[in-house]
């Protein structure tokens, strides 16, 4: 009994021996939070190489510097695609400026029921382009400051609006930290508050305060442009009260398809009051466009983008006024110069897309550009047809046409395969711009080698250019045989119960200019 007694004292001190040891290691370091991206892929290129690449080119076609050195920005955080040339407008103000330390105030798209604040306290979020740190001491400060604010790790999960912005502020301050933001509603009172409690803990840094926010959604191209003239007015007002009246004003005009006037109303309120706050009492508006102007756009069914800027001084030189949307008539013959910036477009959106998966915006084009016109873009590769796909209808300024149509004739022509970055340089880019179609009574009145031609017949239709009958040496009589065919049709189909309608184009390549 005795020796039983020992050999479980023995024990008893052998484990009491190792729970002393194990009490003298260190406790295990928290785990890293690391946000990993969400919309890569999706936003932006998920290939850093590609994602670089497109935002040092949107860059370099930015508008130059208005103001000295912006304490705030308000940029879009839609699809580089659709508004990565007006984010990088204005990010372009701050460029070369020394700052140490970014807050991204993002909106809430994804988390029902949330309308407080939620900074992201610990770790670092991620992009393709590498990891950038939070502040967290910076961030622990403003948890402290009231009940609103919180960490809701889940609000930042798969919110886009903080994520798209990073990937420039990697771009243009490598290695200086961040602080995500995402507020959860445009509530004034709240906006304020935390604006100037932002202001507060900023006071004796060197901040750039970036309001992620797009604008209206969904009107058409036109309704666009004036509903978000009224806003980004209200902007450069620098007043929050003033930005939340106006969006309230203008959702209560019904104009039509309108869902909002600013996505990110919140951010913007909050940066205004923040940045004023520091000393900025001058706003500027850098650029503007809506998805109505990109090559994959629909004029239909826009969405907004507006880039500001918020300094201490008075913008350097006016910027341009925006809203104006400069045209001249379109003469016949189409002037060489306006000649070559259209085949300059086709040519750069169509390597842009495969270099980085953005689109230029066209908006350096001649005012001569913006006449709405139909065209066709045609590729050719080594002589042979490589794309051919065109918009006929008089309804699209001719310079952003172009754009669809290049990047239409590149890809989604179901006669070929996609155009691949090795052929970019053997291909030779034509463009047809046309003339408003017109019907005619019968194929009698269709001239061979000058009018193009459109038929239709039991909901199916085929267009060819001018150019075509000519080019194959066909007669009228081939020439409407082949249009059947192309339409679906029997080649014989055209001699009755077929509507005929003739346009003209005038035709130029790139090896006129060569």
């Amino acid at each position: 009994m005795a020796n039983r007694i020992y050999i479980v004292l023995l024990l008893l001190w052998a484990f009491l021996l190792c729970c002393q040891a194990g009490s003298d290691k260190p406790a295990p370091a928290p785990e890293t939070v690391v946000r990993p991206p969400t919309v890569a892929g999706q936003f932006y290129s998920a290939n850093a190489e590609r994602l670089e690449l497109g935002i040092r080119n949107y860059l370099a076609d930015a508008v130059p510097v208005k103001v000295e050195k912006p304490v705030g920005i308000v940029v879009p955080h839609a699809g580089y695609i659709y508004s990565g040339q007006i984010c990088a407008d204005g990010f372009n103000q701050a460029k070369n400026q020394v700052y140490d330390i970014i807050v991204i105030l993002g909106t809430n798209h994804t988390t029902a029921g949330f309308t407080g604040v939620s900074i992201y306290a610990k770790g670092a979020f991620k992009t393709p382009l590498g990891t950038t740190d939070i502040d967290e001491p910076l961030a622990e400060t403003l948890l402290g400051l009231d009940e609103n604010y919180t960490f809701n790790k889940s609000v930042h999960t798969e919110e886009h609006s903080v994520e798209v912005e990073l990937p420039f502020v990697q771009v243009l301050f490598p290695g200086v930290k961040i602080l995500p933001v995402v507020i959860g509603a445009p509530d004034l009172k709240l906006c304020v508050k935390f604006g100037n409690d932002l202001a507060a803990v900023l006071k004796d840094r060197n901040p750039l305060i970036v309001a992620s926010s797009d604008l209206s959604h969904y009107p058409s191209y036109q309704d666009a442009v004036e509903t978000d003239r009224a806003t980004l007015e209200a902007i450069a007002c620098c007043e929050a009260e003033q930005v939340h009246r106006a969006t309230e004003g203008q959702m209560s005009k019904g104009v039509g398809n309108l869902s909002t006037c600013a996505c990110g109303e919140g951010p913007i309120m909050a940066c205004i009051t923040a940045s004023k706050a520091l000393g900025a009492n001058n706003a500027a508006i850098i650029s503007y466009a809506n998805s109505g102007l990109v090559a994959i756009g629909d004029i239909d069914r826009v969405v907004g983008y507006g880039a500001v800027a918020f300094s201490k001084t008075p913008a350097l030189e006016p910027p341009d006024p925006w809203y104006i949307i400069q045209s001249k008539p379109l003469p016949t013959p189409i002037p060489t110069f306006e000649k070559k910036q259209l085949l300059a477009l086709a040519r750069k959106t169509i390597r842009w897309y495969l270099e980085s998966e953005t689109l230029p915006l066209p908006r350096d084009c001649s005012p001569m550009l913006s006449t709405p016109r139909g065209a066709f873009v045609t590729l050719n590769k080594h002589g042979e047809l490589r794309g051919c796909i065109g918009h006929m209808a008089e309804d699209t300024p001719l310079k952003s046409v172009i754009g669809q149509m290049a990047i239409q004739s590149a890809f989604n022509d179901r006669r070929f395969s996609p155009v691949q970055m090795e052929e970019v340089d053997d291909l030779e880019i034509e463009i047809s711009v046309l003339t408003p179609y017109q019907k005619v009574s019968s194929a009698e009145d269709i001239v061979i080698g000058r009018d193009g031609v459109l038929i239709r017949k039991n909901n199916r239709s085929a267009v060819f250019l001018p150019q075509v009958a000519t080019e194959q040496g066909w007669t009228r009589e081939e020439t409407l045989d082949h249009l059947c065919e192309k339409a679906g049709l029997p080649s014989d189909a055209w001699h009755s119960g077929t509507e005929f309608f003739v346009f003209q184009a005038e035709v130029f390549h790139e090896g006129e200019f060569k």
